[in-house]
């Protein structure tokens, strides 16, 4: 019998098909990543997928308007305030180029505000009138040791003439008996020495008064190291100047040099829009926390001084009335602290901070009386010295007085991370944390968001430091007080790490924004980029069906203690209306937001009459959402009411 042959056409068929089996298996993993990348894009928008999980959206900030948030402030306008000073960008720094941008996320539009300093890292809050105060920022970058090219360190700059003050211009030269010369980086006021009478014949002692000021040498290299006390001749000055006025100096040195605060403040008009300078404090501050007191009034904390060391308790409150800033109760706390108002003259500190200071000084969670001076330690948090870079919130609503610690990290870059939460309920005789629910993974870096349904959104962070190890977190859940569980929600598409901030916006949105890691790989051989894109969470209410609608019968101002009526079609399903204070947020610390529980003494057909807490520490003066929820859990866009 002949033998058959396959026929040209047919031998190249069969080696077509051969070689796209032989393709398909190569890239079968591809392929299959493409389809259920392809998959998940159909269902995360689903109808049904959005109702239970919610869902992620960019926000279209076009290029000449982005920028690096490292603040976001919600404003009683609607607007939401980006500030980046000079964004973490020691270029920008060095060139003055500061940024903020006002973005309206009802139309989308933008503006860019004109800042007057360096306002990174500084603290923010919401005052009375609705302004925005800004205290603080950035006056000198870090170096690390090895750029470090001229010795450097603090002066004390002492004035024995008890006849008048002295001030001294930024580059004023210090000179030491070797003839080494300094010159100062900033300028420096020097009060007049203290006269006290001694009782004998009208005769007085006169005290030296000093104050500080960070100085360089003015040649490279190490001629200007220095470890002993030494009188340093300051340029100029002749005869009786030149004896009263001098340097005091211990130690200047090559080594690394942290970051140096500011005095400056400056209030933000949410209508002019505009950054206006007032008084300055009596402390440079980098990493403050600022905190809205019952009487309207801030109290300032903590930060990087002058020199780049943390302020030693030296703790001061502005007056909005003057403008002015004043001494407050003397405490140490390391930088950013966590911080809740809980009473006319009490603060609440979760131990939450940002992280400069020492691991053993400062750290423990307590209430501090700050009429007294008093500070009573709360225990039972679990791993309490993982607590840098943790969120911490004032559970929905606020008249609970339990407060929720999530998440953190260790001190420094310590690898150490953790799934911690807990809660401490204030109005306890004798308050403690107890356990929370586990995070699904080790977090820092976590963003919290209280909602106008009594949950707590949060989402984002990374298990390692400044999301080493390409570990930034693409997760999202939502925290029910009732339940005291999480349950899941849409998963975000852009991870969040250090230099993120999160806000509730009116229409009951969550935008969230920045990130700044270390590193771009998992091997981190490559620098990370600052993340300027923003995520929009459309929250699973919003697809829930109609929003209830109300309107405040044309008042936008009461007093605490007021009935507030709200004339509305749906008032038969309203079931909860809440103030919502807007959030001022910065290094995952929100300066501002809690929720207010505001309960219904009346109700009609077309109408819904609630009361106003009088407890100003319940309810500080300022602006705030007011929002009614409905009882399937769909709330209203908040319509804003300035309480006073």
């Amino acid at each position: 019998m002949a033998k058959r042959t396959a026929r040209p056409t047919t031998r190249k068929t069969l080696l077509g098909a051969a070689a796209v089996v032989a393709l398909a298996a190569v890239n079968a993993p591809v392929l299959a990543g493409f389809a259920r990348h392809a998959y998940h894009r159909y269902e995360i928008n689903q109808p049904e997928y959005k109702a239970k999980y919610g869902h992620w959206a960019p926000a279209a900030l076009p290029e000449t308007y982005q920028l690096n948030a490292i603040h976001a402030i919600l404003l009683h306008t609607g607007k939401v305030l980006l500030i980046a000073g000079s964004g973490n960008n020691v270029k920008h720094f060095n060139g003055g180029v500061f940024k903020s941008t006002l973005w309206d996320p009802a139309s989308d539009t933008f503006k860019k505000i004109d800042t007057p300093a360096d306002l990174f890292c500084g603290g923010h809050t919401q005052l009375p009138d609705g302004k925005i105060l800004v205290a603080g920022g950035t006056a000198r970058y870090e170096a690390l040791k090895g750029d470090v090219r001229r010795a450097g360190g603090a002066m004390l700059v002492k004035n024995e003439d008890p006849d008048r003050a002295r001030t001294f211009p930024k580059g004023t030269v210090f000179r030491s008996p070797a003839g080494v010369e300094y010159r100062s980086q900033f300028a420096v006021r020097v009060p007049a020495a203290k006269k006290t009478p001694t009782g004998r014949g009208g005769s007085v002692t006169v005290t030296a008064s000093e104050a500080r000021v960070f100085v360089e040498a003015t040649e490279e290299g190490p001629l200007g190291i220095t470890n002993a006390t030494e009188q340093y001749a300051i340029q100029g000055l002749k005869g009786e100047d030149s004896d009263n006025l001098y340097g005091i100096a211990n130690k200047l040195g090559l080594d690394k040099k942290d970051f140096q605060g500011t005095k400056d403040a400056y209030e933000f008009d949410p209508l002019t829009e505009k950054y206006t300078k007032v008084g300055p404090m009596s402390e440079a501050r980098w990493y403050p926390t600022l905190t809205t007191l019952s009487d309207g009034r801030v109290l300032a904390v903590s930060g990087l001084d002058d020199i780049g060391q943390v302020v030693p308790g030296k703790n001061e409150i502005y007056d909005p009335g003057t403008r002015t800033w004043s001494k407050a109760p003397t405490r140490y706390f390391p930088t950013y602290p966590s911080f809740f108002l809980t009473g006319r003259k009490q603060i609440f500190y979760t131990g939450s901070n940002a992280g400069y200071g020492p691991a053993d000084k400062g750290r423990t969670p307590g209430l501090w009386n700050l009429r007294t001076n008093t500070f009573t330690p709360v225990p039972g948090l679990t791993d309490p010295d993982i607590l840098e870079t943790s969120s911490s919130v004032l559970l929905p609503p606020a008249q609970s007085r339990k407060v929720m610690v999530l998440g953190g990290g260790g001190v420094g870059e310590s690898r150490a991370a953790t799934s911690r939460t807990a809660i401490v309920d204030l109005g306890a005789a004798h308050p403690a944390f107890t356990a929370g629910p586990r995070l699904p993974e080790n977090t820092r870096y976590l963003n919290s968001v209280i909602m106008p349904d009594d949950t707590v959104f949060t989402t984002g962070g990374s298990s390692g430091y400044r999301g080493k190890g390409a570990s930034d977190i693409l997760k999202a859940q939502f925290y029910d007080p009732a339940a005291d569980a999480f349950t899941p929600a849409a998963d975000p598409a852009v991870g969040r790490d250090y230099h993120t901030e999160a806000l509730l916006l009116p229409d009951g949105r969550v935008a969230v924004f920045g990130s700044d890691p270390l590193f771009s790989d998992k091997a981190d051989t490559r620098p990370g980029h600052f993340e300027q894109r923003v995520e929009v969470f459309s929250p699973p209410y919003l697809f829930h069906g109609a929003r209830p609608r109300f309107d405040l019968a044309g008042r936008n101002r009461a007093d605490r203690g007021d009935a507030l009526t709200l004339r509305s079609a749906d008032a038969a399903r309203i079931t909860r209306v809440r103030l919502m204070r807007p959030g001022s947020a910065t290094h995952v610390t929100d300066f501002d937001q809690r929720s207010v529980a505001l309960d219904v003494i009346r109700r009609t057909g077309g109408s819904l009459t609630v009361r106003i807490p009088d407890d100003p520490s319940l309810a500080p003066s300022g602006w705030y959402m007011v929002v009614a929820t409905a009882s399937d859990g769909t709330p209203s866009k908040g319509r804003w009411l300035q309480v006073r």
